[in-house]
């Protein structure tokens, strides 16, 4: 087996054997920061109480009105009778990159964002306006309130920095809830 790495530090890896691969050693991170390196990083520009209690409301919103907006885009195919959508699609790939950060952090990302799937749904087919309405004011006042966070904190966004902190804000709220139930990441 060779490994390439392409863009990013993700592996390319080309089989030359019947070996079997894990999907561990498929999204090997080497040359890649640790889920503990991201965190910290994350961590340092989110001290302030108040900025650590907006993110526990805005982050959340934020995922849950982007899944919003991406599972309002129908895709034309089907699975027994599921229409598909950029939501699940785009689940799919998170999945696979947090299983790549961590071996445990990806199953707590895995199921809030099939909550948020379920709440899209459900919004979709109960509220009087359309889903991606409502996810377009939930991202916006979200936004406010993260920007009003970081203000009050005194320290730019980390996405500023690079733009995968958009994906790490909610890992580093899973990490706290794995941390206070006494699980490994």
């Amino acid at each position: 087996m060779k490994n390439h790495t392409i863009n990013a530090g993700f592996p390319v890896l080309v089989c030359t054997s019947q070996k079997k691969i894990s999907i561990f050693h498929i999204f090997n991170t080497s040359g890649m920061k640790t889920i503990h390196q991201w965190l910290s990083e994350y961590g340092e520009s989110h001290q302030n109480k108040t900025n650590k209690l907006i993110h526990w409301i805005c982050v959340p919103a934020i995922f849950f009105s982007i899944t919003g907006l991406l599972y309002a885009v129908k895709l034309p195919w089907s699975v027994q009778g599921i229409q598909i959508n950029l939501a699940l699609l785009a689940m799919l790939g998170l999945t696979l990159y947090y299983l790549g950060l961590s071996k445990t952090i990806w199953i707590g990302m895995l199921l809030f964002g099939c909550l948020c799937l379920l709440g899209a749904n459900w919004l979709e087919r109960n509220g009087p306006l359309p889903l991606w309405a409502y996810c377009l004011i939930i991202f916006g006042l979200a936004w406010i309130g993260q920007f009003y966070g970081h203000h009050v904190e005194g320290k730019k966004p980390s996405f500023l920095k690079d733009l995968q902190f958009l994906l790490i804000g909610p890992a580093w709220l899973m990490s706290y809830i794995y941390r206070k139930l006494g699980m490994g990441m």
